[in-house]
């Protein structure tokens, strides 16, 4: 790989072929999870344990977020991503096992391997970020970010068509989304293997002189090391991460039990996967503005913002009655809209303030620490919701917006 490529051609290829492996992954995603927790459910028999497997999964989007930061940073974005999407393919195979043989254990690691999807997912907007300008880099994240809308519209509605995959191979039929997604994701990643030249990360670091040896550090192999390093250095890195992980669980804490808020109030299955509908739009489908917005008016005002957006929202969601109304309808859609503002504006600060040396760590250990955090706001969830109620909860997701809003205004006086 030559130095003095064109980067901006690079950049430019770099985008697009990101653009179609997010799409692309994101359906091997969401067309199995939208029928897991019915499978684990008739497997293990037990309502209690259907939401194991979204668990796991997440769990599953940590480990892989550190583990595959310091495959990148050894071997670049292209090795990451394409071992990423094997792994995720691999559990997509596991869980479609899972079924057959009619084993819980086996669904629950397949659900971890294919967390790893997840995590690729979230390091391909960084992926997009190593050789943008600074004036045009949230744009370039944000883009990547958008395409994600394209899968997940798409993955759920080819839930029919999984049934005739699973009646055509002879497999139980919750199982036959996860026999597409297993394909899809071995697609995604032959995509990225052959399209993804020159690695992005590799040729950022040969243009700043930054020689392998370099990208070892004082922190050795360790990257939560290396984070704890850079945090200390640049603050600013540990107030949009704080930033992040709030935004994010504030958002999976609350959407996860609208279902249940609204069937308590009679609103039909129909009618609450429109909620959610509107709710992933909001994440996702106007990334783009909020990426402009960010390279416009600067990071830590969309991230403030963003952070505000989440305290209407959580206000609307807190006073909405049980089934459906105006309020949640209004509130998911910003709730999704703020967590888009929030995610975007934090993680185009940790691209910018980031070392390039330090760049995969940081930014996988923040994406674990976001998913451990959304994780743990999903469990109290249930427990917060089954005691105070529906309106507790909401309050519970204001507190942590209002971290959201406190840290953006920290990386503005710091930056």
């Amino acid at each position: 790989m030559a130095v003095g490529a064109d980067v901006e051609v690079v950049q430019r290829r770099t985008v697009r072929t990101l653009v179609v492996s997010q799409a692309v992954g994101a359906v091997g995603v969401t067309i199995g999870v939208t029928t897991a927790s019915l499978l684990a459910r008739d497997i293990s028999g037990s309502e209690a344990m259907a939401g194991l497997a979204q668990t796991f999964q997440v769990l599953g989007t940590a480990a892989a977020a550190y583990a595959l930061a310091r495959v990148m940073r050894r071997h670049g974005r292209r090795v990451g991503l394409v071992t990423g999407y094997l792994l995720g393919a691999s559990g997509a195979v596991l869980a479609v096992v899972a079924g057959v043989v009619d084993s819980m254990l086996v669904l629950l690691v397949g659900a971890v391997l294919l967390g790893a999807t997840t995590a690729v997912n979230n390091g391909s907007r960084y992926a997009a970020t190593d050789l943008a300008t600074e004036e045009h880099r949230a744009r370039a994240l944000s883009i990547v970010v958008w395409a994600t809308t394209i899968g997940a519209v798409a993955g759920p509605n080819l839930v029919g068509v999984g049934g005739v995959t699973a009646r055509w191979l002879g497999v139980p039929e919750l199982t036959g989304g996860f026999a597409i997604g297993s394909v899809v994701l071995l697609l995604a990643a032959l995509w990225v293997w052959l399209r993804l030249r020159p690695d992005p990360l590799l040729l950022a670091q040969q243009t700043a002189g930054v020689t392998p040896s370099a990208t070892s550090g004082p922190g050795g192999d360790r990257s939560w090391v290396r984070f704890v390093e850079v945090v200390r250095d640049v603050p600013v890195v540990g107030h949009a991460v704080v930033a992040m992980a709030c935004a994010h669980a504030a958002m999976v804490t609350v959407m996860i039990m609208t279902p249940l808020h609204m069937e308590h109030g009679g609103a039909h299955l129909e009618v609450i996967g429109f909620v959610i509908s509107i709710h992933v739009l909001g994440m996702f489908a106007f990334a783009p503005v909020v990426g402009w917005a960010a390279d416009r008016f600067g990071r830590s005002a969309v991230l403030v913002a963003g952070g505000v957006v989440l305290m209407v929202s959580l206000a609307l969601c807190g006073s909405s009655p049980q089934g459906s109304s105006w309020e949640i309808f209004v509130g998911l859609f910003l709730l999704g809209l703020g967590w888009s503002c929030a995610t975007v504006a934090a993680s185009t600060v940790i691209a910018d303030r980031t070392p390039i040396a330090s760049r995969t760590d940081v930014q996988g250990t923040s994406d674990m620490a976001m998913s451990l955090t959304a994780a743990g706001g999903g469990a109290l969830a249930g427990v917060i919701v089954g005691g105070p109620g529906y309106g507790a909860l909401a309050l519970f997701g204001s507190v942590l917006a209002a971290v959201v809003v406190v840290a953006g205004r920290m990386t503005r006086s710091r930056a």
